[in-house]
């Protein structure tokens, strides 16, 4: 077999795990290079806290994780891969490791000698802080409370399933005096909020902050992946969170340079007119832009307008709690950063007080803690995007417009002032001294932090008049992308990034592609939406609240039939758990409501689970042929759009799946890795699936990085429903849009769509040849979408 190409043609990604390891992904090779990938797209494979479903959790950089199948099952995994010609991809974290002491080596150095431990420089602990002790939180309560359970073992103190290790000597000091006498003190989990002293991956204390812009952290920790790299078993990377990082370009440019320049992909959530830094030595995002635009496309505009105002009438949430976007947004961010990243929150006007207390500047003199946390505050819950990067650009990240705003929490106006210090500290106006540096630095990690932890994870839950709209990287507020809209975005990508990664479902999605894909289809109908949730909940009561009804009633229309309907229920119940402690409205994670919960549980089970649920099955059963015109449009866009497509485990065929964990099930493949769906032949999905993937490795040129991309508009009555493009005038996707709206139109009509110069046939129904113009009835007469290649002159 020919050897993978540097740049990938098309990734398949799969979620090892104990119950899915190398050698399970090694058996499924054959099936996964029958589909015409390049490239198998691995998660984190690096030593993992035990039983880790996910290997975020990083424990040890230095080796490969033996859970899966140890360095050995990697490199065979590799092999197999190679002689099918495909390579691999791996998932890194650079950003965190697991805050585990017995299982991660280097933490446990650290904890055991202090800040003279040679690895100390690998954490991101501030040692200024809780009189030089590393905070702990792992206790069940209150020390007094959980002293007894405290035991010293030799030269280890354990609690529970915790082993932290004693500093030397002091093993046999009573309790009280042998906690003081440690680098790190065991506390109350619950003061992880407010006074925390490492930083954590958003607001999960088990995770602890990485220093990688340290070269010498950056060699220690990145020396495994760079032997995988250098000695040929993997080929490429993608680059878990860097925004959490203290310097994402100083980083990426330092891996860029050791790595030979592979291909590289960073996982950057972009905001809507946001673009991907120009300095970046990368191959471009993941692909949540992609995501967003291609979702987009199968959402009506003014039906989404209708539907918002149905769940109003419907769910009646406050305005700042659901009701409308924007507004509870900011909310969401006010209550993160005084809540969850109250910790973070110090740190920063700690920062800038002593900045400020010790500056030669006069004009940075004199600024009160309060004030500057103030500041603070209001600009940071004003952002729109993630973080600034660097002094250049703050200024269109942290606006005048923004500080303006942010001057009026000040009842007295020269206190204020402190809004304009803070600005003028991020724009570099006063130096760039270390400690501006850190200033600086400390800002954009924790504004980060509150974007994902505001948005993604609670706004996304509060705000749900469409489920499919809160996806990651999303615009729930703006949802909908009109062709024109999609055919600009493309062009940027072919232009300044084409091998780009694009995706439609990840291990991270809310909900998968084909779920979204059901949901869109509210939009060109909401009257029908609302006549069928009304008739569906007669009677179910009662109900805990609104908004977590409509999210319930549609979490079923999306997932819709799905197998054993006890297994269903367990689904959907799980999914809608996690929702409303995401919201963070009624209960949380960490102040769960028990009689709130089980009410939603039987709402679930009595409700959308039960037998009203069959109102909204048999809408769904209705609107089939457009959800289906959804499903195949999204697949074939994706795969023919400029950018690398990534295809998430499974979803070549038909895949319906919700939030994690039910989104990171081990894939099943036959015994021969051929799928093994227990289905009697390829579904339609799959059909187009493996038809653009082939066509993507037979024809590489049509579609990389020196490719073009050319909007084809159709003509007539009913244009705006058909989408279409050209590669290089080579392969021309067309798609149906707003199928049902359509339909409801009179249907194609006389729309016709003039095509490039040349004989063009169909690629999936041999024998079908098209030139010049065509009717848009004749060419989707037998699919929603069809896929043609120009035929040699």
């Amino acid at each position: 077999m020919p050897p993978a190409p540097a740049v990938p043609t098309a990734t398949y990604r799969l979620q090892l795990q104990p119950d899915f390891p190398f050698s399970a992904a090694t058996t499924a090779v054959p099936h996964l290079a029958a589909l015409n990938i390049s490239h198998l797209h691995l998660s984190p494979v690096l030593e993992a806290v035990p039983g880790s479903r996910h290997g975020y959790d990083v424990v040890d950089p230095t080796r490969v994780r033996e859970e899966l199948g140890g360095e050995e099952g990697l490199r065979e995994l590799s092999r197999t891969a190679r002689d099918h010609g495909l390579g691999l991809i791996l998932d890194i974290v650079p950003n965190h490791m697991a805050m585990s002491p017995r299982h991660n080596p280097a933490l446990w150095e650290v904890l055991r000698d202090g800040p003279s431990s040679p690895r100390a420089r690998w954490f991101d602990i501030d040692w200024e802080a809780q009189g030089g002790q590393v905070l702990l939180p792992v206790l069940g309560g209150p020390l007094g409370e959980e002293a007894d359970r405290l035991k010293v073992d030799g030269d280890v103190l354990r609690y529970h399933d915790h082993a932290f290790p004693l500093r030397e000597g002091t093993a046999g000091l009573p309790l009280p005096r042998l906690l003081d006498a440690q680098w790190y003190r065991p506390v109350w989990w619950r003061l992880a909020r407010t006074e925390l002293n490492y930083r954590r991956f958003f607001s999960i204390s088990e995770l602890i902050g990485v220093r990688v812009e340290d070269p010498e952290v950056f060699a220690a920790t990145h020396a495994k992946i760079l032997e995988l790299l250098h000695e040929g078993v993997v080929d490429g990377l993608r680059v878990d969170h860097p925004d959490g990082l203290a310097d994402p370009g100083g980083y990426l440019r330092r891996l860029h340079e050791a790595t030979g320049g592979r291909w590289t992909v960073v996982e950057k959530i972009l905001a809507d007119g946001e673009g991907l830094p120009a300095s970046w030595p990368v191959a471009g995002t993941t692909g949540y832009d992609a995501l967003r635009h291609v979702d987009g496309l199968f959402m009506d505009p003014a039906g989404f307008g209708e539907l918002l105002d149905r769940y109003r009438a419907f769910a009646a949430p406050q305005t700042d709690r659901g009701g409308d976007w924007d507004a509870t947004v900011r909310r969401a961010a006010y209550k993160v950063l005084t809540h969850e990243l109250a910790a973070e929150s110090d740190r920063l006007t700690r920062v800038a007080a002593r900045l400020c207390a010790t500056s030669p500047e006069t004009a940075l003199r004199d600024r009160a803690p309060w004030a500057l946390r103030t500041a603070l505050t209001e600009l940071l819950v004003r952002l729109e995007v993630y973080r600034p990067y660097s002094p250049e650009d703050a200024a269109t990240v942290v606006t005048e417009e923004a500080a303006a705003e942010a001057r009026r929490a000040f009842a007295v106006p020269e206190e204020a002032g402190a809004v304009d210090v803070v600005r003028d500290l991020l724009l570099g106006r006063y130096g760039d001294g270390p400690a501006q540096a850190e200033f600086r630095t400390r800002f954009a990690q924790t504004a980060s932090a509150l974007r994902a932890k505001s948005v993604e994870d609670t706004a996304f839950y509060r705000y749900v008049p469409l489920l499919s709209a809160t996806e990651v990287g999303g615009e729930p507020g703006d949802p909908a992308v009109g062709p024109d809209r999609f055919h600009a975005y493309c062009a940027r990508v072919q232009r300044d990034w084409p091998a780009t990664g694009t995706v439609l479902s990840t291990h991270d999605a809310k909900r998968s592609a084909d779920v979204r894909a059901a949901l869109h289809v509210l939009t060109e109908c909401p009257g029908r939406w609302a006549d069928a949730l009304a008739e569906a909940s007669r009677g179910v009561e009662p109900v805990p609240d609104g908004q977590l009804a409509w999210a319930a009633w549609q979490t079923v229309f999306g997932l819709g039939p799905a197998g054993d309907e006890r297994a269903r229920e367990e689904r959907v119940r799980e999914a809608l758990l996690k929702h409303v402690r995401e919201a963070g409205l009624f209960t949380s994670w960490t102040e769960q409501e028990p009689p709130y919960e089980e009410a939603v549980a039987r709402f679930v089970a009595a409700g959308p689970c039960g037998v009203p649920g069959r109102k909204v099955a048999e809408l769904r059963e209705a609107l089939e042929p457009h959800i289906r015109a959804n499903v195949l449009g999204a697949a074939l866009v994706h795969l023919t759009m400029p950018g690398v497509p990534d295809l998430y485990q499974g979803t070549e065929r038909e895949y319906r799946a919700l939030v994690d964990p039910d989104n990171r099930t081990p894939p099943r493949f036959g015994e021969n890795g051929d799928g093994g769906d227990g289905g009697g032949g390829r579904s339609e999905k799959e059909a187009v699936t493996r038809a653009a993937l082939a066509l993507r490795a037979r024809r590489p040129e049509v579609f990389g990085t020196s490719a073009s991309y050319e909007p084809l508009a159709a003509v007539g009555p009913a244009a705006d429903h058909c989408l279409a493009f050209a590669r290089s005038r080579e392969v021309v996707t067309a798609v149906t849009r707003l199928s049902l709206r359509l339909a409801e139109s009179g249907g194609w009509r006389d729309t016709r769509l003039p095509l490039p110069r040349g004989r063009w046939a169909d690629v999936r129904e041999p024998g079908r040849e098209f030139e010049r113009e065509v009717r848009a009835a004749e060419l989707f007469a037998a699919s929603p979408v069809v896929l043609l290649e120009r035929l040699p002159e």
